[in-house]
């Protein structure tokens, strides 16, 4: 089989079985066609069945070489490991040569988060007297409120809306749907942009029940929402480099150093492992002692 037979039948794979996202199934094949790169330039050529644990071995220390990041390293990895459990369901490889495979030992980076008082300056900084200022302004605070990831902000649906009881339906990662709270504050943005703003926007056929839209009435893009970010960023002078992702990261901190369950932390983030979770948990050492004075028994 050659690479780009094996490269389409995974894409396939990802997207009916796996029911991954479109994004998903780019990043992976993207790690995928760096090993092809490789293989193709060896002296003697390596067709995906016959790459061998030294092979992969060999790549990596290719990838090294390239200056990549562990982390970028180990994504890299993972993306591989799929790419031969695919190969290895299909029957179209006997053993998995990426089995023992190891991933570098890469440090958790503690994400940047937001203060509440840069969320809300951050807010503060959208003009309302623009026709985009109201969906804009309820964008923040459904990323902040929900701790949403872009591609679900963008996604959103007025039929999965269920604000009389301030809950939102989300479809996330593999098309796992999950039900969110959402605060007052994100339910008062959403009802100003849909019922006065939204109304009057001629709306594209096809994008009818998405919440969030542009003038041309189509869904918003994700790059519109980093664009968005980085802008009001600038307005208000923040120093750090912040993304959407930003406000999802503020969400959990926020939550669990206000004293709020990992677990239903972990629900409502979407996360599979409570690890990916426990993140959130660098809190400073004042709110730690604070926390046992407060609720320790003995204290």
């Amino acid at each position: 089989m050659d690479w780009r037979a094996a490269i389409k039948g995974f894409q396939a794979y990802l997207k009916l079985e796996k029911s991954l996202s479109p994004n998903s199934i780019e990043a992976y094949s993207r790690d995928i066609e760096k090993l092809y790169q490789y293989s193709d330039a060896q002296t003697v050529k390596i067709n995906p069945e016959s790459i061998t644990l030294t092979d992969l071995r060999q790549f990596i220390n290719w990838v090294n070489e390239l200056g990549m990041i562990p982390s970028s390293q180990a994504r890299i990895l993972s993306g591989i490991k799929a790419f031969y459990k695919y190969m290895l369901m299909e029957d179209i490889i006997k053993n998995d040569p990426s089995e023992l495979l190891e991933s570098p030992k890469i440090q958790r980076k503690l994400p940047d988060t937001l203060s509440y008082e840069d969320i809300n300056k951050l807010i503060a900084a959208i003009d309302l007297s623009r026709p985009e200022g109201a969906r804009n302004k309820a964008i923040l605070e459904v990323l902040y409120g929900c701790g949403l990831r872009v591609s679900e902000l963008t996604e959103l649906k007025l039929s999965n809306l269920y604000l009389d009881i301030e809950f939102i339906k989300v479809v996330g990662k593999g098309s796992k749907e999950r039900l969110v709270p959402i605060g007052g504050a994100a339910v008062k943005a959403l009802k100003i942009w849909i019922e006065q703003v939204r109304v009057h926007t001629p709306i594209k056929k096809g994008e009818e029940d998405m919440v969030f839209l542009n003038r041309n009435g189509s869904r918003l893009s994700r790059v519109y929402i980093f664009m968005l970010i980085k802008s009001l960023a600038e307005i208000i002078g923040l120093k750090k480099t912040i993304s959407p992702h930003t406000f999802r990261h503020s969400f959990a901190t926020h939550l669990v150093e206000g004293g709020a369950d990992l677990r239903a932390v972990q629900e409502m983030l979407g996360h599979e492992s409570i690890t990916t979770t426990e993140i959130y948990t660098h809190l400073d050492r004042e709110f730690l002692k604070g926390t046992i004075i407060q609720f320790h028994p003995r204290n």
